[in-house]
């Protein structure tokens, strides 16, 4: 457990020696939580050493290179790729096998509020890039889902401070009834799909 804590301790101080740099390159490779880089962002704005502004940028920034890069795993690796190769990125079938189902069954809404479910929120990306949706289209609902995940992070982090450590705990509060309003919008949109399908309209 200290090495554990020694390791993600001396990631952080990496972060923090590349300023902004460090949070996008943080989040885009995700080798620990974007909570804990995005808290840890707010911290560093609590620190009066960057912007509050720009970290949540940053955070945006991040999160987009991070989801370009599993959604062209999925559009130009597909399936044979991840079964192959999933396990070194940390990538479990039985998620990829639920997000295939999600998407099959919402469509490219699930870009928007999977993002707010974990593990959800990685995972989703890939059976978007399989089913080529636009990437355009899967770019736009990715900043929208990710405006408000570094916001709440970034400033969570910023107004606990010197104990920012405790975000988990602090930020649950706040992801909880996020993922209920992402799954109330799911399945809002999902009963207008089917209306329109049917001819009605609300």
């Amino acid at each position: 457990m200290d090495t554990l804590h020694e390791w993600l301790a001396q990631i952080l101080v990496w972060i923090e020696s590349l300023g902004y740099w460090g949070i996008i390159i943080g989040l885009a490779i995700e080798v620990i939580p974007s909570e804990i880089v995005l808290g840890y962002a707010g911290y560093l704005v609590f620190q009066d050493i960057i912007s509050f502004p720009v970290a949540v940028i940053c955070g945006v920034i991040g999160a987009i290179l991070q989801q370009w890069l599993l959604y062209a795993i999925g559009r130009y690796g597909g399936r044979p790729f991840l079964d192959k190769f999933g396990k070194y990125l940390h990538l479990k079938s039985k998620h990829i096998d639920t997000a295939e189902r999600w998407f099959d069954k919402y469509g490219p809404m699930i870009v928007f509020t999977g993002r707010f479910v974990p593990v959800m929120r990685q995972v989703v990306s890939i059976p978007a890039g399989m089913a080529r949706m636009s990437l355009w289209q899967f770019t736009w609902l990715t900043v929208l889902a990710s405006v408000p995940w570094s916001i709440l992070f970034v400033w969570v982090g910023y107004t606990l401070g010197d104990k920012w450590e405790t975000i988990d705990k602090e930020a649950s509060k706040y992801v909880q009834p996020a993922i209920l309003i992402a799954l109330a919008l799911l399945v809002g949109y999902f009963v207008y799909q089917y209306l329109r399908k049917r001819g009605k309209t609300i």
